[in-house]
């Protein structure tokens, strides 16, 4: 398939630049792909729309401090932006400007605290750093690698960045947030609780690929970027329980990535694993039933995902619907619920 059936127009002033004051204030547009409607509401109305014995599954990961700023011995500074860790010392890491560094030249962050280049493959690099509490030092060295577009306070850019976890989010490892879980407050959570839905966690790390656009002019053309994920022995059980009993409602696309990557046989396999699946028109949902998730970027395999999911021409319709009900995009953005696949 053409990427160019997934592309669309959006206008700059419906990009969501900043958080509104209260997540569950947002606004959600509740998809029926099978009835062919969609209709307008607050995310804190998304209780009327599931149902007591609905299961819904959130992502717990916690975005970690990612983006340092370190210091040749010219003084020269670069900037690093770590992709989720392959180990306790070893990171893959976005370099800028990845010319300037060479192959096992030190890198200083802080007296104590350096790293090595280990590899370099264009602006990637591999790199080795010298403590095994990388995550600890990150905390008090690095910064939360926001989005390009959202518009930080100076004066207020630690609230901004508390505003880009979710208020669940428990294992640090992400280098973005899964943005559909930004609307969730904890009375959101109880409520739907106290309802009888019945809430389950996995642990997706997102990666640096997941919000780029896809560069190839056909979906078959894609190298898809790989995440790691883990499910635990008594979640993988209880989903197996669920299946074809229960609404499984995936919230955010990676949420869907981990569900459906960890099935084989049509049993979902508990543990740590990595997935690089692409879900594009046609795929096969074994063991997601609704999905809640924010309005994607153009070209993007998130956008590609949900069009699977709900249907191309009735996602384009519910977008150009957006656009003209003026909801706001991206990761700060408003929410949809799809109530079933296509």
């Amino acid at each position: 398939m053409s990427i160019r059936l997934f592309d669309y127009s959006l206008p700059e002033h419906l990009i969501a630049k900043c958080p509104i004051r209260h997540r569950d204030q947002s606004r959600l547009m509740v998809l029926d792909p099978r009835a062919g409607t969609y209709v307008d509401r607050q995310f804190s109305q998304l209780s009327e729309f599931i149902q007591p014995n609905d299961v819904l599954v959130l992502n717990n990961t916690k975005v970690f401090k990612a983006r340092l700023i370190a210091t040749r011995e010219t003084g020269a500074h670069i900037e690093l932006l770590l992709m989720p860790p392959r180990s306790n010392t070893e990171f893959q890491a976005l370099v800028k400007p990845a010319k300037r560094v060479k192959v096992g030249e030190t890198l200083q962050i802080s007296p104590d605290f350096h790293v090595t280049i280990l590899h370099k493959d264009g602006p990637m690099a591999t790199l080795q750093f010298n403590v095994t509490d990388v995550m600890e030092k990150l905390d008090r060295h690095g910064s939360v690698p926001l989005p390009g577009y959202m518009k930080v306070p100076m004066d207020d850019a630690n609230s901004f960045s508390e505003q880009y976890q979710t208020v669940f989010a428990k294992h640090a490892g992400s280098i973005a947030a899964p943005t559909a879980g930004l609307h969730f407050t904890p009375a959101t959570i109880q409520a739907l609780k106290d309802q009888g839905v019945i809430i389950e966690t996995v642990t997706l790390h997102v990666g640096y690929g997941t919000f780029q656009p896809i560069q190839s002019d056909t979906l078959s053309g894609h190298a898809m970027h790989e995440e790691t994920y883990y499910i635990d022995p008594e979640t993988a059980a209880r989903l197996n329980e669920y299946r074809g009993k229960r609404r499984v409602i995936a919230v955010g696309t990676t949420v869907v990535r981990a569900l459906e990557s960890a099935v084989r046989d049509s049993v979902t396999q508990s543990g740590h694993q990595s997935t690089r699946l692409f879900i594009t028109p046609g795929f096969s949902f074994q063991s997601v039933d609704a999905l809640v998730t924010n309005f994607h970027l153009p070209k993007s395999s998130l956008f590609v995902l949900v069009a699977a999911f709900a249907g191309l021409p009735f996602i384009q319709a519910a977008y150009q619907h957006a656009i003209q009900e003026s909801y706001r995009f991206y990761s700060f953005g408003d929410a949809m619920l799809i109530q079933n696949r296509s």
